[in-house]
């Protein structure tokens, strides 16, 4: 697929690296009326961008072929791929996957989210990529809706998809050789986010979650007994780790489980929080602010990445009027 990509990004290097060029098109897509007005730019730095970027190459495909003919015939002989329904069955089959793909990193940029949250979303795509290949083994393209219309627009029943198998194969053993620590967290974030399950192994779980956070392996399994038999505990528990429910539980009582907790909650599922907080701060101190101190610039950060926001109504009645005199 690495040709798709390349012919794409050079047609659109093409359009938007010459001003002239630029503009004939962007006029031409004006007359059109087409729902966009440019192409989008790709770089290899933001690769998950490949899915916006692909979609929208797709949707222009019809004007970029009349402009490419209207220009040069050197420019239209150049892309003969262009034409080619085999390549342009593997553009929409990459426009597909991409685009699945960034819906992964979209659920996975979201605040908030804890390790337990980044299990669910990445089980859950690899058993989407599972159902995709079967799909495409049974020669059932309803889950790729571009390659799907790409093949109804040229009038084939039916295409050679060996080769989309096997990359679908590949994702799904990159995904599974890239989050392989995962095996190892998610029994445990299940035991915690509903510890009075009926498949709750005693025998289990306490050897797992000693060892995951290097802890007494039988003083957790007698936590763990003890907090079954919890009937107050048990009335209250809700499912989900959630920081209400384990403060329930008494320090002198609990402490490896509450200890077992708070590291679960409190590990980076993904690198988002500090790839947010850099860009928070390159906003921040900017050129026109190089007086900017850095009790300051950690004040802005702090505002910028915290979700508290301040009741001003009861800090302004607070607040003593000064009447003139």
């Amino acid at each position: 697929m690495k040709d798709v990509m390349d012919i794409a990004i050079k047609i659109a290097c093409s359009f938007r690296a010459r001003s002239l060029q630029r503009r004939l098109f962007r006029a031409q897509l004006e007359e059109a009326g087409a729902d966009h007005t440019d192409l989008l730019l790709h770089t290899d730095v933001r690769w998950l961008s490949r899915g916006k970027f692909l979609e929208r190459f797709l949707e222009l495909l019809p004007e970029i072929k009349e402009f490419l003919k209207h220009t040069t015939t050197h420019a239209a002989a150049a892309y003969t791929q262009l034409e080619d329904g085999q390549w342009l069955a593997n553009l929409a089959f990459l426009t597909d996957v991409t685009n699945k793909i960034n819906d992964l990193n979209l659920e996975l940029q979201r605040k908030g989210k804890h390790i337990t949250n980044m299990i669910s979303s990445v089980n859950t795509f690899k058993t989407k990529l599972r159902l995709l290949l079967r799909r495409l083994q049974q020669c059932d393209v309803r889950n790729f809706p571009h390659l799907e219309a790409e093949l109804r627009r040229e009038g084939k029943d039916s295409v050679e998809l060996a080769r989309y198998e096997q990359q679908i194969q590949n994702i799904l053993l990159e995904f599974e050789r890239r989050f392989t620590d995962f095996a190892s967290f998610e029994p445990v974030a299940q035991f915690l986010c509903f510890p009075f399950g009926e498949n709750v192994d005693v025998d289990c779980i306490a050897p797992k979650v000693a060892t995951l956070f290097s802890l007494d392996s039988s003083a957790v399994e007698n936590e763990i007994l003890t907090l079954q038999n919890d009937i107050e505990i048990k009335c209250r528990a809700t499912p989900g780790i959630t920081g209400e429910f384990w403060n329930l539980l008494l320090e002198e009582k609990y402490p490896n489980l509450r200890q077992c907790a708070l590291n679960m909650t409190s590990l980076f599922g993904s690198t988002y929080l500090c790839e947010s907080a850099f860009s928070h701060m390159k906003i921040i101190k900017s050129k026109y602010r190089t007086t900017l101190t850095d009790d300051h610039l950690a004040a802005c950060l702090r505002l910028a990445l915290n979700s508290y926001c301040p009741d001003y109504e009861k800090l302004a009645a607070s607040s003593q009027c000064q009447k003139s005199h």
